[in-house]
């Protein structure tokens, strides 16, 4: 694996972190190391290149683009989510272009659990079928529900940025803790997606739910 060098967006919010992102891009993009045995990955020069010229911080798009990518690694999707054993796995992307460019160029040339990763920015009414891992940019519920009501109970990793995002039914959701990037679970909507999370994303999550967020 190699390093992720991920900065803290300028946001505020959210409760108590444990560990989190690092402020400032170091010189030689310093890893971060979370949890025990878990390190969210991503190679230098790829970081680098989704900054403006001379940009000091990493922006906060491409902080959870990374950790999009990351998911899928400690994520274990049931057999019938794909046509056969070298079939992709796809995520989508609606309502955040710029991140799904960002996706798209931290993935290309890599693979996941042997598979290589697609990435399908969405548009509104883009049928949602055949996606591992499902994000929801935004804060706009009428639109979350729609898309989560479309997922229903396919084998679909869904990950959100709203307020609401887990109470409406997101699997993960991306929250700002003193200025960091950080994300909450819900075990309950993983289990009735049929999406089985690894305890070593679990142990580094800001918080768990294990019934109805």
């Amino acid at each position: 694996m190699s390093a992720l060098c991920a900065m803290s967006p300028r946001a505020s919010g959210g409760s108590r972190a444990a560990r989190g992102l690092p402020l400032r891009l170091a010189a030689c993009a310093m890893p971060l190391l979370l949890g025990l045995s878990m390190a969210l990955v991503l190679a230098p020069p790829l970081v680098r290149a989704a900054l403006p010229a001379g940009a000091a911080v990493l922006p906060e798009r491409s902080i959870k683009a990374a950790f999009l990518y990351k998911f899928l690694g400690y994520a274990e999707f049931p057999a019938s989510a794909f046509a056969d054993a070298g079939a992709p796995l796809v995520i989508g992307v609606a309502g955040a272009d710029e991140l799904a460019a960002d996706l798209a160029r931290i993935v290309a040339g890599r693979a996941v659990q042997g598979r290589p990763v697609l990435v399908r920015p969405l548009r509104e009414h883009d049928p949602l079928s055949g996606l591992h891992l499902l994000f929801i940019g935004g804060d706009d519920p009428a639109r979350l529900r729609t898309a989560l009501r479309a997922i229903g109970a396919m084998p679909t990793l869904v990950v959100t940025e709203s307020q609401q995002g887990l109470q409406q039914g997101s699997v993960i959701n991306f929250r700002i803790v003193e200025e960091r990037v950080r994300f909450d679970v819900s075990l309950e909507a993983a289990d009735r997606n049929s999406v089985k999370l690894s305890s070593r994303l679990l142990t580094v999550a800001n918080h768990v739910h294990k019934g109805a967020p």
